[in-house]
């Protein structure tokens, strides 16, 4: 049977099989705005502010659900292109396996120092009861979000891009009722929300164990776990630049959030608060490129195929220096109708996150060729390269810069942090590049 994979690579058929990546993450992206959007209207700013100020916790659990996931998808891509659908159903079914046992263990150890934990990311007595209110509800559904997480990219390597694209929208839908419910009807606060999150993570998740488990057709399935270390460290080892972003996101969240509360107080972190969460949005066509496009370089890596992975590897970058740009001009011409979604126009609120868009912004010129970069040697399985580029692009250089920029220039040096911390990283993507063209097929 010809996997959907099996195809000459033109701009057509690749935005055709990377489209439902792009729009699975701009839904998921949006969903979580409206999440935050119906939180800070519903119940307040404070409760807003406090879903940034916990959000570490869960960022460490897509971290790792994030580098299982596209770890286990660039190993099970090039089986499926080498023609080795029973290695691909063994490492596929024993990652999970090991994975859904570190979601639970995850869990129950957050809830045991859940109030230390918050206070420590900084909650101050205003915001404590408002972070606990959600992050009790949240955790218990730790588990769930991990497999969902991973379901993102297993199911694009099975070459169902669409069914996706399709659990997002339906479990973005459904937490965007459940919030109306929870917190509009029966009065829950920011628990309702997080019950509503819970919830939407399950969906994703329990779909994904039916489909690898039931469906004949799939083309990987989950089978009897059989033990092999080796493939999981590898695995792990390959996803590891995707685990070093998120866990460096939140270090930089907590980052932002320190830095804000201790120049301006509250306002401050609702304010770095509403650009998180738009960045989630703005960087999700460049993100969800990079997920769409990484086992399609993997298993024509997998199959030989040089002149795929050269046309990939040259249109992904045009694509993205244009995303990049395009992104860069909505921030500098619609910040101020973006910021609006969050916090009435005029608010001291407002013009803190109208000024850090307009900088902050500037970072898209750079952040899409550098995620790609990372997926790239992602694919290729070479994840130290992978790491070594996330590592310095989401921790070393942000957090260096953010720490840096605000003891020179205040709040202003704040918001200009992650454009430095970009632009710095480019450069680093640029010479990596260069200096692996003759060992991947893309530059040969």
């Amino acid at each position: 049977m010809k996997h959907a994979m099996d195809h000459p690579i033109t701009p057509a058929f690749l935005l055709r099989f990377t489209l439902p990546s792009i729009v699975m993450m701009i839904v998921l992206s949006m969903y979580t705005v409206v999440d935050g959007t119906l939180v800070s209207h519903l119940v307040g700013t404070e409760a807003f502010s406090a879903i940034n100020v916990v959000y570490p916790i869960l960022g460490v659990v897509v971290a790792l659900g994030t580098m299982f996931g596209t770890g286990t998808t660039a190993i099970v891509s090039r089986k499926l292109g080498q023609g080795d659908q029973k290695g691909a159903n063994e490492i596929f079914s024993f990652v999970l396996s090991v994975t859904i046992v570190i979601g639970i263990a995850f869990a129950a150890l957050v809830l045991i120092f859940l109030r230390p934990i918050i206070r420590m990311l900084g909650a101050n007595d205003v915001l404590f009861p408002y972070c606990y209110g959600y992050a009790f509800p949240v955790v218990c559904f730790l588990p769930m979000s991990m497999l969902q997480i991973q379901f993102q990219t297993l199911i694009v390597a099975a070459g169902k891009p669409q069914i996706g694209l399709i659990l997002t929208v339906g479990s973005g839908i459904v937490n965007v009722v459940l919030d109306l419910v929870f917190m509009g009807v029966f009065g829950w606060g920011i628990s309702g929300a997080a019950i509503a999150t819970g919830i939407g993570f399950c969906i994703p998740a329990i779909f994904g164990l039916c489909y690898f488990r039931f469906y004949s057709k799939a083309a990987f399935r989950l089978v009897r776990p059989t033990r092999n270390w080796k493939q999981l460290a590898h695995a792990a080892a390959n996803g590891s630049s995707e685990m070093v972003s998120y866990l460096s996101e939140s270090v930089t969240t907590f980052l932002f959030n320190i830095t804000m509360m201790r120049l301006l107080g509250q306002d401050g972190v609702a304010a770095v608060a509403i650009v998180l969460y738009l960045d989630f949005v703005l960087v999700a066509v460049s993100l969800g490129y990079a997920m769409g496009v990484a086992p399609l370089i993997s298993y024509n890596y997998g199959k030989g195929d040089k002149a795929n992975i050269r046309k990939t590897f040259r249109l992904s970058v045009l694509l993205c220096l244009c995303v990049g740009i395009c992104m860069t001009l909505g921030t500098r011409l619609f910040g101020g109708t973006l910021a609006t979604v969050f916090t009435p126009a005029g608010s001291a609120v407002y013009v803190l996150a109208v000024e850090g868009l307009r900088c902050y912004g500037l970072s898209y010129l750079c952040k899409g060729c550098n995620l790609f970069a990372s997926a790239l040697f992602t694919a290729f399985g070479n994840g130290r390269v992978s790491a070594f580029l996330s590592f310095l692009r989401t921790l070393f250089f942000l957090s260096g810069s953010i720490i840096l920029m605000a003891a020179l220039f205040g709040v202003t040096g704040v918001w200009f942090a992650a454009p430095i911390a970009e632009g710095l990283a480019l450069c680093v993507s640029i010479f990596c590049v260069w200096r692996y063209r003759w060992i991947y097929p893309y530059g040969g």
